[in-house]
């Protein structure tokens, strides 16, 4: 399986803070935004990964992430010269993919749980066409919403109904089978101009090749495209490093555990930013690790 981060958009609903910098560079708390969905596909076990952003933004990304080699990882990146839609990501990275199964993941959506990594590969060893992850909203209207029966099978998917049939939103990370490309190739532009995600995920569902994983209460979900949930989800993690003396979506820890790199190479990582609270964390972790 490869991966795909797409980090586009204009951060509208961000401005003025977005005015002259990527969204996805934006910090949440104590980290780069981008930092939280690649945390998500590494725990889904994808290193080649590609970072599609605007033009202007690339070198930025590319001066944060590198290759990826020192994290294990293949990191690629493409621009997208403007906002087209989700599912365009899936027609530009088509050479990335290469036929593969793909992992899609929004850049500004950040999930956190002690049972994650255990629900992502459900999701991968159930992927039959088309794998969705569903959490439950108070605001239905404003997502994508899926309706499920009373065994969790998924039924119908809507944009932004005005009248939802459940409280259950898609979130922004997708797994697809080897052809996500060509089905998103085939999907007609919507009103508004846009390749809608919902629309691929739709044509699975036609051949009902698509599923929906439900999270537990136990994992989190934030999309953070505006000041409010920004701020909140900063204020979430926060809270959740200090209470736990842990640190959320650290790629240099997370690399670690997954056995993309050794103890070695994570502590020099750490020992890079030896002055940061973080860089400190990454080299206790290291030391730890070896210990363990």
């Amino acid at each position: 399986m490869k991966g795909i981060i797409l980090a586009g958009g204009s951060g509208s609903r961000l401005q003025p803070i977005t005015n002259s910098i990527s969204k996805q560079l934006v910090p949440v708390y104590d980290k780069p935004m981008v930092y939280y969905p690649l945390a998500t596909l590494m725990q889904a076990g994808v290193r080649e990964i590609l970072v599609i952003s605007a033009p202007s933004a690339l070198p930025l990304f590319t001066e944060l992430l590198g290759d990826g080699r020192r994290l294990g990882l293949e990191l690629s990146y493409l621009p997208q010269e403007e906002p087209r839609g989700i599912a365009e990501a899936l027609v530009l990275g088509e050479r990335h993919l290469g036929g593969a199964p793909a992992a899609l993941a929004l850049g500004d959506n950040v999930f956190h749980g002690s049972t994650l990594q255990e629900h992502l590969w459900a999701g991968r060893e159930r992927l039959d066409g088309c794998v969705l992850f569903g959490s439950p909203v108070s605001d239905p209207h404003r997502y994508g919403i899926a309706e499920v029966d009373g065994s969790g099978n998924l039924l119908s998917l809507e944009e932004k109904p005005p009248a939802p049939k459940s409280d259950l939103a898609v979130t922004g990370l997708y797994l697809y089978d080897g052809n996500a490309s060509e089905v998103a190739r085939n999907v007609r532009p919507s009103p508004r101009g846009e390749l809608e995600i919902t629309d691929v995920n739709a044509a699975y569902l036609e051949e009902k090749r698509s599923s929906i994983i439900t999270l537990p209460p136990g994992i989190s979900w934030a999309d953070t495209g505006t000041p409010e949930s920004l701020l909140s989800t900063s204020q979430y993690v926060y809270s959740l490093e200090k209470q736990e003396r842990t640190r959320v979506a650290c790629i240099e820890e997370i690399a670690l555990r997954m056995g993309f790199i050794d103890s070695g190479a994570c502590y020099n990582l750490g020992a890079e930013m030896q002055h940061s609270a973080y860089g400190q964390y990454v080299m206790n972790f290291a030391e730890l690790w070896d210990d363990s």
